[in-house]
Formats: C-alpha cells, sequence, structure tokens
C-alpha cells in the first residue's frame, strides 16, 4: 500500500511546475502532489508521466531522480537526534 501512494505521489510531483531550482520546501512538495492529484487524478498524472518518457526520456530520467529524492526527504519520518 505504502508503495502505491509513493508511486501516486512521484507522478504527482513530476507532472507538477516545481523545479529542482527553487529548493521547494516539504510544504510546497506536499501542495503540490496534492494540487495535482486533485486536478489530474491517478491515471492523468501517471498518463502524463509517460508521455514525458517517450518524448524527452532524457530530462524525464533527470527529473524524476529529483522527484524520488525530493519524496524521500518529505515521506522519510523525522526522528529525533540520538543524544549521547
Amino acid at each position: 500500500m505504502i508503495s502505491i501512494v509513493r508511486d501516486l505521489a512521484a507522478e504527482a510531483l513530476f507532472v507538477s511546475d516545481l523545479q529542482p531550482s527553487q529548493c521547494p520546501s516539504h510544504e510546497a512538495v506536499e501542495s503540490a502532489v496534492t494540487t495535482m492529484i486533485l486536478q489530474y487524478g491517478s491515471d492523468g498524472c501517471a498518463a502524463s508521466v509517460a508521455l514525458e518518457f517517450g518524448d524527452h526520456p532524457d530530462t524525464a530520467v533527470a527529473r524524476m531522480h529529483w522527484v524520488h529524492t525530493e519524496l524521500t526527504e518529505v515521506l522519510e519520518p523525522h526522528r529525533a537526534p540520538v543524544l549521547h
């Protein structure tokens, strides 16, 4: 179940207008994901990703790498630092 949610979030962030050069906050990433899912739905996000990989595979791979890096940071549970 978690992988399905993560995949949907990745597709939604991929099709959003956010750019790596913006260094978006976690809140901006979450907002973009929510907006794209509400606007396009899961099928629409997936179709847009497929289209980009078909039309521009080199840039699509780089963008998807950025997407996964961003989502790892956003979805990773925040752990309190270990004090010794």
